[in-house]
């Protein structure tokens, strides 16, 4: 009865908190976050009242299967931007722009980290500042997709953004795989060829098959039913199978493997979509069916986001360091190569800013950095990803709605909508 109480009172409070967001301009998203902190163990879960609230990070941990999913249905949606058609107008833009905007981020954040790092060495050292740069390449898919859909965004801007957050997963975890490899080897001088270049390239292998395979299953799958019920039931039914092949580990002699859950469902989103021929249609469905669920995941979001890392200003002060550098590196290195790659202006002077938000991807991150790095080391990375993720993840979102709209790809309405969009 509890954990019903529990999820009921967090659509509750979330639902409730963006009619109290949306007179001040705020996304729903933001509306859901706060939310959640309040619900969540460090305001009202404090009570320590089981079902009113989370009372504790283990207690919000138990739901892990929701977000899961939900990142899952978020991935596999962002997938179907990939139809042919825009990837013809598209791919190259895309490609060289994610990768400009995840190398600037991280080559600028290693270097006011490790500059940082001979001011405050007690605090931060080469092995965490070479960790931290490639934890800013990661860029959040499920703020953005969730401010792009409630406002029906619309444009050259929006048309790149949503291909360029699929890409900047591949390229950021390449980029943290090899990082980190290089951070283990300075710590404990042993260069490992293997986590820094086989690891991640058969991660990224293994996850494009896999999704591959499975969307084709799914386009094969739906042609065997008529009903729309039923082939709403049998995409739900596959979104979830991949999430649970997604956490599948291998272990070949030395050879850890693995799959990344966002490029495995964004991959299967692309090849459904371009094989079956009602995919449209059966998004169009599944939008309204994910609602809730995307609700309940930025609830439980916020209710994760551990306030406490306010109370430890070298943290803080690393954490505004990372962040800023982690912005500049994100807005030029998106702005000069869109402009190299001859795209419209306003992609030029808005696209950067929509590739602030950070969540999930960065926070995974981190825990790998926790294991592979020991817990002094890995305890600063977390704190100072876990620091950020909470800025961005409040400001992130209002800061996209406000580029797309004055990029003109966000069109005030001035009425009420049940379909397709969260108000």
């Amino acid at each position: 009865m509890e954990i019903l109480l529990a999820l009921a009172i967090a659509l509750f409070a979330g639902l409730f908190m963006t009619r109290l967001c949306k007179p001040l301009g705020l996304p729903a998203v933001t509306g859901y976050l706060i939310a959640g902190i309040l619900i969540g163990p460090f305001c009202l879960g404090r009570l320590g009242i089981s079902g009113l609230g989370f009372t504790s990070l283990e207690n919000v941990e138990q739901f892990s299967i929701v977000s899961e999913v939900s990142l899952g249905f978020i991935a596999f949606t962002i997938g179907n931007e990939f139809r042919l058609s825009s990837i013809k107008q598209i791919g190259k833009q895309a490609l060289l722009v994610a990768t400009f905007g995840a190398v600037g981020a991280t080559v600028l954040v290693d270097g006011s980290l490790i500059g940082l790092s001979y001011l405050m060495p007690g605090v931060i050292d080469l092995p965490v500042a070479l960790t931290l740069g490639a934890v800013a390449a990661a860029t959040a898919p499920a703020a953005t997709l969730m401010v792009v859909r409630q406002y029906k965004a619309k444009g050259p801007v929006t048309k790149l953004l949503l291909p360029i957050v699929a890409i900047d997963d591949a390229v950021g975890l390449i980029i943290f795989a090899a990082s980190l490899g290089a951070a283990k080897a300075v710590a404990s001088n042993h260069f490992d060829l293997l986590s820094i270049a086989v690891e991640p390239i058969a991660e990224i292998v293994l996850s494009i098959l896999a999704g591959g395979v499975l969307g084709a299953l799914l386009s094969l799958a739906e042609k065997l039913f008529h009903s729309r019920s039923k082939r709403l039931s049998i995409t739900v039914a596959f979104v979830i199978f991949a999430v649970a092949v997604s956490q599948i580990k291998i272990n070949l002699g030395g050879v850890h493997l693995g799959f990344s859950s966002l490029l495995l469902l964004m991959m299967m989103g692309t090849v459904f979509c371009n094989t079956c021929d009602f995919s449209e249609e059966l998004m169009d469905r599944l939008d309204r069916w994910t609602g809730p669920l995307f609700a309940l995941f930025f609830v439980l979001s916020g209710a994760e986001l551990q306030l406490e890392v306010f109370t430890q200003w070298t943290m803080v002060a690393v954490g505004i360091v990372y962040i800023v550098f982690r912005c500049v590196g994100k807005y030029f290195g998106a702005g000069v190569s869109a402009k190299l790659s001859g795209c419209d202006k306003n992609v030029v002077k808005y696209l950067g800013i929509t590739l602030f938000p950070q969540a999930g991807v960065a926070l995974g991150m981190s825990l790998i950095a926790v294991a592979e790095l020991g817990s002094t080391q890995g305890a600063t990375i977390r704190n100072i990803t876990l620091f950020s993720v909470m800025i961005y993840e409040l400001v992130g979102p209002l800061l996209t709605k406000i580029a797309l709209t004055k990029a003109g790809e966000i069109i005030p309405e001035h009425r009420k909508s049940s379909r397709g969009v969260i108000n």
